[in-house]
């Protein structure tokens, strides 16, 4: 587990902010995940919640330079087994089964699992996680959960997802137990329509700048 709990701190580290993508066109993905690049988010996870999906994580792990993209809403086996195939370096699941425990410890893929309460957060401890996605964040308690956890559940580390945007993701990032955070709002619907690619480079730069 050590040398996977590496690999995704490097990952995660790369940022204080992880873009969270729902991509409906493929086509969109690449142009999309370069212009996230460019404002200094390179970590990028696109979540298996669309029929193209797999589509824009093979065409980013193919063609975008500096990218390190992960598959999101990973739910069983089967799941794991084409996000991988389709070229993702990390996988997140909202919550936690034992299948998914199962096919991670298969894979040299790291896992990000989901937590939301503090006996799912020591029952991942026991099976050797150190880092978890807090979800959803917002709506489980916020900020103000993640620190009365920072005590009593020290040396676990979370990237809280779920309701975050540019006015409470600082909330989270002054946590001593959270390493970045989650959010879509880097790239919001409209922009990806309308092709502005500089428009979602500039809210990356903003999102990048959020823990100089």
């Amino acid at each position: 587990m050590g040398e996977k709990t590496e690999k995704l701190l490097s990952i995660l580290k790369l940022q204080p902010v992880v873009p969270v993508l729902i991509v409906d066109d493929a086509k969109s993905a690449v142009p999309l995940a370069r212009a996230l690049v460019a404002g200094g988010l390179k970590a990028i996870e696109i979540t298996m919640r669309t029929p193209a999906a797999l589509e824009a994580v093979r065409a980013v792990a193919a063609e975008v330079e500096g990218a390190e993209v992960g598959a999101g809403t990973i739910l069983n086996a089967a799941h794991w087994e084409a996000a991988v195939e389709a070229g993702s370096k990390f996988i997140v699941s909202p919550g936690t089964t034992q299948e998914l425990l199962d096919a991670a410890a298969d894979s040299d893929v790291p896992l990000l699992p989901g937590a939301a309460t503090a006996s799912e957060v020591m029952a991942l401890r026991e099976e050797g996680y150190q880092v978890l996605k807090f979800f959803p964040a917002e709506q489980a308690g916020g900020a103000a959960f993640l620190k009365a956890l920072s005590s009593p559940l020290a040396g676990t580390l979370f990237c809280p997802t779920g309701g975050i945007s540019l006015k409470n993701a600082r909330d989270y990032l002054s946590l001593p137990n959270v390493i970045c955070v989650g959010g879509s709002w880097v790239a919001p619907k409209e922009l990806v329509a309308a092709g502005d690619w500089a428009g979602i480079t500039k809210l990356a730069a903003e999102a990048a700048a959020l823990k100089a």
